[in-house]
C-alpha cells in the first residue's frame, strides 16, 4: 500500500482548528494508526510518538497555542501497512519516544525515517486530518 504517495498526491487535509488551540490529528482511514511528531522548540530539534488513532478517531499531539510554524509527521498504519512520510529525516524507536536531536539516529541507537512537513502558516490551533483517498490540492484546504 503506497500511503507515502497518497500525501505527495494532497491525501492529508490541513485546516484551522476552532476553538481550543492545540495541534490536533484524525485519522480519517479505516485503519489503525500510529503517529510520530517532530518539531523545533527552544531547545532545538525533537521527535516524539507514539500516538496510537483507531480508525476515525482523533487525538491531541500538543495542547496550547502553537509556538512554531513547522511540524513533521510519520505515521504508520497498523492494519493495512503503509506509511505517511516525507524527505525530512528524524529520528524514531519502536517503543515510546521522545528524542532529542535529529542527527545521527542510527549511531544513538535509534531508527531513521522521513517525516512530511505541515506548515501551520502560523496559526495557533491546527488539526491534520490523514486520509487514504488522494485529492487535488483544491479539494485539501
Amino acid at each position: 500500500m503506497a500511503l507515502c504517495l497518497a500525501v505527495a498526491g494532497g491525501a492529508l487535509t490541513l485546516a484551522a482548528g476552532a476553538a481550543r488551540a492545540d495541534l490536533r490529528m484524525c485519522n480519517m482511514t479505516g485503519s489503525r494508526i500510529g503517529v510520530a511528531l517532530g518539531y523545533r522548540d527552544a531547545q532545538g530539534w525533537i521527535t516524539e510518538g507514539w500516538w496510537n488513532l483507531g480508525a476515525k478517531g482523533c487525538e491531541t499531539l500538543l495542547r496550547g497555542a502553537l509556538a512554531a510554524r513547522f511540524y513533521y509527521i510519520y505515521a504508520v498504519d497498523y492494519d493495512r501497512g503503509g506509511e505517511w512520510s516525507g524527505k525530512a529525516f528524524m529520528c524514531t524507536r519502536d517503543r515510546e519516544f521522545s528524542i532529542r536531536g535529529v542527527e545521527n539516529c542510527l549511531a544513538r541507537g535509534y531508527d531513521r525515517n522521513g517525516f512530511f512537513e505541515v506548515d501551520t502558516g502560523e496559526q495557533k490551533s491546527w488539526t491534520i486530518q490523514l486520509t487514504d483517498t488522494p485529492r487535488t490540492p483544491e479539494n485539501s484546504r
